[in-house]
């Protein structure tokens, strides 16, 4: 249940990140950056916060990095947990420690974990076939086998996760499998391993999360809990069939690990635990303490793991705490497709920073302003410039130069003394006072899109203050007068300086320097802003004026742009390679299958899926209804009538509940476009395809 006292203290967690390549813009869009903000807000308010993270450093994504390059597991957790750590540290981001999975602390408490939950019998112990790569002699786990999904029939989902409609997968699971080491169709192997049985979960999960966190969870999270718990839990395994990873600490483990998500989320606890002994402090009461507010901030394909999976896992192992909120963000886009690490169609944070030195706060402004909060949202160059133009520079960088400037024109950089207040000056005040407590509330429900945009209406109602008075024109006639504009000007500005670290840290710490508000006697704290009747005193002195912000050129965003059109020319170039020939079979092999002429006379694109059409084929036996993933290259009416090849013979499957009785064939032509292969059409290209 939600908890409505005041806590003692927060343990804020940012997902572990996976060390087989850089950060990217989506990942600080979807959780990096909320994460910071909150953690930096509070400890302005005064809170006691634990902000941990660390590098993911197990699982089968980083075997796969390994195999590719050529080089060892650790040699690939060495190089991208130093680009990782570096990036955050030099974007600003605060942990209060950033681990790795790899540190003897993690394998230990990892390890405890398993042999408690072991001893007290809360794992059951299964032998099942799994699929088995003959030609590597390997079991096919997670990432090392891709085949279709059988929810949405994207066909390229992996054996533990369709990245397209998030649904949790099983390698068993897939349509049409194969093995992403050397290509070849898998066989079946079995195997034993341990799984966490979450159907005995199921009525502390459903009181937890569907009646304790109806009100307070985003929809995304909550909804998809509820579907996850509506459908029936089942035991998920928490071993693997690896050779990297930490070993499986028991009697029979020899030869497995950990499952990387019965580990990852430990690497929270054994990061506060490293954290804490190079502070000196307990551990113990930021994971065990009810007073403790737990916050977990991640992707929106890591809702099942944080919510149902790692919960499991504490509420088994007895004295930990449950997270009290999860504000999952959904994805960033790039320029209207999807981020890629494997096609390089990305904004790394490494090359960023390289681009755009001093620059952070733009990106993080950018990200912020534009975060998928409620939905996927798209990152473009274009926004980005004018996000900087048109509001930084603009608005608050423009207001801040102005009130400095004149500052300094005027009184030498003292703070002027004020003479009566207007009704004008007042309701400016008395708006000012407000921020605080509105940013906060907007902080303390998630809505980091929303804050963000009234710290930035708090720098138009400075700009429009200024615009309103007009000091440059009133200095002539009324001086008394300039100096209580001004007076307020700073104050609006002092404001400025505190309300936006949280958001623009670089540019906070900037405008302290400019304001001079180092110092004891005048240092400002969140709450200072709506409580202290002054916040700059008049007497003080200020620092010259130094630009904040910087304009964007077309150039530098051109540049970009030609970047990532030279990275879509590589891919599709890529894309173009000819596919290998196929291992070798015999006659006996090619004479089961029954390919007939057939004429496609009805057609319809599947419901919430890119790709599939679901066809009705007159095969010259019967009309049977084929499901074909060509939906991208052909819409319904283009294929009714036409005759097309069809694979008769093969045994039915069902695709997001549509039973598909047979395959068409189809090949590309010269130019590379997808086309048919029937009697009427010639174009034998890259050889022939089945669909």
């Amino acid at each position: 249940m939600s908890t409505t006292k005041t806590p003692k203290r927060y343990t804020i967690t940012a997902a572990l990140p996976y060390t087989n390549g850089p950060i990217h813009i989506g990942h600080l869009a979807g959780v990096y950056v909320p994460a910071d903000i909150y953690a930096r807000y509070l400890r302005l308010i005064g809170k006691d916060v634990a902000f941990v993270c660390g590098s993911d450093e197990h699982g089968v994504a980083i075997s796969m990095k390994a195999k590719k390059e050529g080089i060892t597991p650790k040699d690939v957790i060495d190089k991208y947990h130093g680009i990782i750590k570096q990036s955050f540290e030099d974007f600003g981001i605060t942990f209060d420690n950033y681990s790795r999975t790899s540190a003897p602390i993690h394998h230990k408490t990892a390890s405890d974990f398993f042999k408690k939950l072991y001893e007290q019998n809360d794992f059951i112990e299964e032998t099942t076939a799994q699929l088995y790569d003959e030609e590597a002699k390997q079991f096919l786990a997670d990432r090392f086998v891709i085949g279709t999904c059988p929810k949405c029939g994207n066909e390229e989902a992996y054996g533990d996760q369709c990245e397209n409609c998030g649904s949790s997968l099983n390698a068993t699971d897939l349509i049409n499998p194969k093995s992403t080491i050397s290509g070849s169709i898998p066989t079946t192997k079995e195997t034993t391993h341990w799984f966490l049985p979450l159907d005995r979960y199921e009525d502390f999960l459903r009181d937890w999360i569907l009646k304790g966190h109806k009100d307070d969870w985003k929809p995304n999270v909550y909804g998809q809990c509820k579907s996850w718990i509506d459908g029936g839990l089942e035991p998920r395994a928490v071993t693997r069939d690896l050779d990297w990873g930490i070993p499986v600490p028991v009697k029979g483990g020899e030869g497995k690990v950990l499952y990387v998500w019965f580990d990852a989320p430990i690497g929270y606890i054994s990061s506060t635990k490293e954290w804490a002994e190079k502070e000196n402090l307990d551990w113990e009461p930021y994971w065990k303490d009810k007073d403790t507010k737990l916050v977990h901030f991640i992707g929106k394909d890591n809702i099942v793991f944080h919510c149902i999976i790692f919960p499991s896992i504490l509420k088994a192992h007895g004295d930990y705490i449950l997270p009290e909120n999860v504000p999952a963000n959904e994805f960033l886009n790039l320029e209207g497709n999807k981020l890629s690490t494997s096609k390089n169609w990305a904004v790394w944070l490494h090359e960023y920073l390289l681009d755009f030195p001093e620059m952070q706060d733009v990106l993080r402004y950018t990200l912020t302003a534009n975060a998928p909060e409620t939905k996927d949202n798209d990152f473009t160059w274009k926004d980005f410039q004018a996000r900087n133009n048109n509001e930084l520079v603009a608005i608050l960088g423009n207001f801040i130069n102005r009130v400095v400037v004149l500052t300094h024109k005027y009184y030498g950089g003292q703070v002027p003394t004020p003479e009566a207040f207007s009704e004008v000056d007042k309701e400016t005040l008395a708006e000012l006072k407000k921020y605080p407590e509105i940013i906060s509330s907007s902080l303390e429900r998630y809505r980091f899109r929303e804050a963000g945009q009234e710290l930035m209406n708090l720098a138009r109602l400075g700009n429009k203050y200024l615009a309103d008075e007009e000091p440059w024109k009133v200095i002539k006639e009324d001086e008394q007068r300039v100096k209580t504009i001004m007076f307020l000007a700073l104050q609006i500005a002092t404001g400025l300086a505190v309300l936006s670290e949280p958001f623009l840290p670089f540019t906070s710490d900037k405008l302290k320097n400019i304001l001079a508000v180092r110092s004891s006697a005048v240092e400002t704290s969140w709450n200072d802003v709506s409580s202290k009747e002054t916040l700059l005193p008049s007497g003080h002195q200020i620092n010259k004026a130094e630009l904040l912000f910087r304009k964007i050129e077309d150039t530098e965003i051109q540049a970009q742009l030609d970047k990532l059109e030279a990275t879509k020319k590589a891919n599709q170039q890529e894309n173009k390679t000819l596919m290998p020939q196929k291992d070798t079979i015999t006659f006996d092999d090619f004479s089961k299958l029954d390919m007939r002429v057939g004429t496609i006379v009805e057609a319809e694109k599947m419901a919430k899926t890119k790709k599939l059409l679901v066809l009705k084929v007159d095969t010259g036996l019967d009309v049977r209804t084929i499901v074909s993933g060509i939906a991208e290259s052909f819409t319904p009416e283009e294929v009714v009538g036409k005759k097309v090849s069809v694979l008769i013979n093969l045994a039915p499957r069902a695709l997001r509940g549509v039973e598909s009785e047979g395959m068409i064939l189809m090949t590309e032509n010269k130019k590379g476009k997808l086309v048919f292969v029937n009697p009427d059409e010639d174009g034998i290209g890259n050889g022939i395809g089945i669909n």
